[in-house]
């Protein structure tokens, strides 16, 4: 079965279904709307956990990778992780888990960042899909949304009709950055956010024949915009990512895997909640490079050879999660 032929929708709803099944087991509430449209909270009002937070994780991959229990050695102190690996990783991290679509609907208070197997519903990142050559033709869209704002019946009739599907067959799985599911679901995107450098870079996502990545999951913050700091500073001092790809020789891998790892930014050694606050709060005005694992690994499969850049830094990691 080619690429084109996978649907991340039908195989995400798996993943669902086993979770509304076990709701009480992983301290999520399921929500059924007027609609028949699902949300399921899985951090809001709930507790959660890290099981609610790997499935969460794995809905996100578009049921297309294993997330599994991991731990970093810290020097002094042994961290709780995860890895994930990919079959498939240009279609589960760039055409499902990339968080690539606005929901904000006209008139309607509410926003948030979807990622998971409704982008590849919606198409709104027309030039990103045309590139991976994929969409999902299901008859079902699935959200993973960060925001402690949980869509009422209008949002989830306007994410349907954005999705082109019916408002029963749409569902949302929603946690807020500083949750444990949360924390684990953004960990959770640590391929992902080696895979997007290599984008950025100018090298073709479809290259890429199977992905594995470990970073540490963050403690729960004390508000989201600390959790945000925390999340991205487990991923930007100590992640790591190795990927098998077919590459050809112009792409000049030696070169380029140096300017793929984190420590490569002109942003790079604070804590990124400082880093955040020192840019006005403004995304934007952060370099973009800084987006990465710290640590990349690049295995040519038509060479043999294999590639390094990066470096741990706890040091770092010990300041952002105040260790």
């Amino acid at each position: 079965m080619g690429e084109k032929k996978i649907s991340v929708n039908e195989n995400a709803l798996k993943i669902v279904k086993e979770i509304i099944n076990n709701a009480d087991l992983l301290h999520v509430e399921v929500i059924q709307l007027k609609s028949g449209s699902t949300v399921i909270d899985m951090g809001v009002n709930v507790k959660g956990g890290y099981e609610a937070g790997r499935k969460m994780g794995e809905v996100c991959l578009g049921g297309l990778a294993s997330i599994t229990w991991d731990s970093v050695n810290c020097g002094e102190y042994l961290l709780p992780a995860l890895t994930v690996a990919t079959d498939h990783p240009a279609i589960a991290c760039m055409g499902s888990q990339f968080a690539g679509w606005r929901i904000k609907p006209k008139g309607m208070d509410y926003f948030a960042m979807a990622s998971g197997p409704c982008r590849a519903k919606s198409l709104k990142e027309k030039d990103l899909f045309a590139e991976l050559e994929y969409q999902d033709d299901a008859d079902i869209s699935i959200a993973v949304l960060e925001t402690r704002q949980l869509p009422n019946e209008d949002v989830m009739n306007w994410f349907a009709e954005k999705s082109g599907v019916n408002p029963e067959n749409a569902y949302a799985l929603v946690a807020p950055t500083a949750s444990m599911a949360g924390g684990v679901q953004i960990a959770a995107r640590i391929v992902e956010t080696g895979i997007h450098k290599l984008h950025e870079l100018h090298f073709d996502p479809k290259k890429v024949v199977f992905g594995y990545g470990t970073t540490p999951i963050a403690p729960i913050a004390k508000s989201d915009l600390k959790a945000m700091g925390m999340t991205n500073d487990a991923i930007i001092a100590t992640g790591s990512v190795t990927l098998n790809v077919k590459a050809a020789e112009e792409d000049n891998l030696e070169e380029l895997i140096k300017k793929v790892p984190s420590s490569t930014s002109s942003d790079y050694g604070k804590p990124f909640f400082q880093i955040f606050k020192d840019a006005g709060k403004d995304f934007y005005k952060i370099d973009p490079l800084l987006f990465a694992p710290a640590v990349m690994i690049i295995n040519d499969i038509p060479t043999g050879k294999t590639y390094q850049a990066g470096k741990m830094d706890f040091d770092l990691l010990k300041k952002s999660f105040n260790l």
